[in-house]
């Protein structure tokens, strides 16, 4: 995990980056992905424990989203960085997040909003290791 600066059913998972993070994309989430990159350039998602989506990550488009210095950088998904806000990551780090796309309108603010598709965030709590 590396940690962001202020600068600017079955569900298949696909890991992008096996070395990168804890947050996995589905294949309808990497084809949204895509579909948003051809229209808006480079992406970036950010999932926060907003009171209304709590369970739909953001996506904006890169460098139009700031950051704050507690915001944690899971990994990337379809080649777009993937960030959780410091306080849901301590609630959250021992879950493995998987991103899907589900029918429905994205957040206001959202590159998703519009298509009548969104994307969702699933999860499954992963093994902690044995303390050492």
């Amino acid at each position: 995990m590396a940690t962001a600066h202020s600068t600017g059913g079955a569900h298949t998972a696909v890991r992008d980056h096996e070395d990168i993070g804890k947050v996995t994309a589905t294949p309808a989430a990497l084809a949204l992905i895509a579909e948003l990159t051809a229209e808006y350039g480079p992406i970036m998602f950010h999932q926060s424990g907003g009171c209304c989506d709590g369970s739909s990550p953001m996506c904006y488009p890169q460098g139009e989203f700031l950051l704050a210095d507690h915001d944690v950088l899971l990994g990337e998904i379809g080649g777009a960085p993937f960030y959780i806000g410091g306080a849901q990551y301590e609630v959250w780090k021992h879950t493995d997040l998987i991103i899907d796309v589900v029918p429905g309108r994205g957040g206001m603010f959202s590159l998703d909003n519009g298509r009548e598709k969104r994307f969702l965030t699933r999860s499954s709590i992963c093994a902690i290791p044995p303390a050492q």
